[in-house]
């Protein structure tokens, strides 16, 4: 019997298809099909080795195949191109639409008279107002404004006392309603036991999820995780995928293991010539010149903050 013959009856008791017996594959494998629970049960103990590979092989397909093209959100809403990385240190989190604006757009609105956000023009929150702000869409339950609260508990930020379970609270919430960057969070909580009992394996199902969706600190870390685990073919897949989409501590990890006879030749070729790619794509001289100056801004505001703290203290 063909493997196409086979599919189309199942594969306990052998009956086919018809009107009134509707055949359903094996949710995990898709290899086989059944006409019942009773026979999908009946037939578990003889399937199980061929599933339990087959199902394992195609989540390697989803995970390795998907998620080299980075999310929405990496991308700047005016110029649209993809914010370098560390986006923190190449854009800002505008907390009124809840959007990342990179600093090249902030300071050409800024040259062209406009001081408030660029992206939706709503006047910049003043001091005490940027939660308030916040909230209303943390009610509205928006998945990002949710991360960017779990953030503020996390690190004590506006006027917040510092408090990790709420901020674990808040991601969890958020990672539930799609938000990529509260899965890494989460990854690298269960991963290091911060706030939470320490589970190395929820850590990569976080990673995983936020990886296929195209999270470049994800991939990385889940080819961290390889390498600790010993499987350096794995490792160097992930490290490939996020440098080429412009992850430069990917990019070094592939150096490291080409070094010690790990990765071979061609495929740190391969890393750096798409970590080259990926950076042109993200480059302007517009974002160069506003990098510089939003950067010594953030570095005063830096110093304000631990300047305040002090007194506090």
């Amino acid at each position: 019997m063909s493997d196409i013959q086979a599919a189309e009856a199942c594969a306990n008791c052998g009956g086919e298809s018809s009107d009134a017996v509707k055949l359903r594959y094996c949710t995990a494998c898709r290899l086989v099909k059944y006409c019942s629970v009773g026979c999908q049960k009946s037939h578990r103990k003889q399937h199980k080795k061929a599933c339990k590979k087959r199902a394992a092989e195609l989540k390697d397909e989803r995970l390795y195949n998907q998620g080299h093209e980075r999310p929405e959100g990496d991308f700047c809403p005016i110029c649209t191109l993809p914010i370098p990385i560390p986006m923190n240190e190449h854009s800002a989190f505008m907390v009124c639409c809840i959007k990342r604006v990179c600093f090249g757009c902030s300071l050409a609105a800024q040259k062209r008279g406009m001081f408030d956000c660029p992206f939706c023009r709503t006047p910049m929150p003043r001091d005490g107002t940027e939660l308030a702000m916040v909230q209303k869409r943390v009610d509205a339950k928006d998945a990002a404004a949710l991360k960017f609260l779990g953030d503020q508990y996390y690190y004590g930020y506006n006027g917040l006392l510092k408090n990790v379970q709420r901020a674990i609270e808040l991601w969890r919430e958020a990672a539930e309603l799609g938000s990529i960057n509260a899965h890494f969070e989460l990854g690298n909580k269960f991963d290091s036991g911060e706030g939470v009992i320490q589970d190395k394996a929820k850590a990569v199902q976080h990673w995983e999820m936020a990886a296929i969706q195209g999270d470049i600190e994800s991939r990385n870390s889940l080819g961290v995780n390889e390498i600790n685990n010993g499987n350096y073919e794995r490792a160097v897949k992930h490290f490939l995928i996020a440098a080429k989409m412009g992850n430069e501590v990917a990019l070094g990890n592939v150096n490291k293991m080409f070094a010690n006879g790990l990765a071979t030749r061609e495929q740190y070729a391969e890393a750096l010539k798409g970590f080259q790619d990926s950076v042109d794509e993200m480059h302007s001289q517009e974002r160069d010149e506003g990098t510089t100056v939003c950067r010594d801004v953030q570095r005063e505001e830096i110093a304000r903050e631990i300047a305040n703290r002090n007194r506090e203290s």
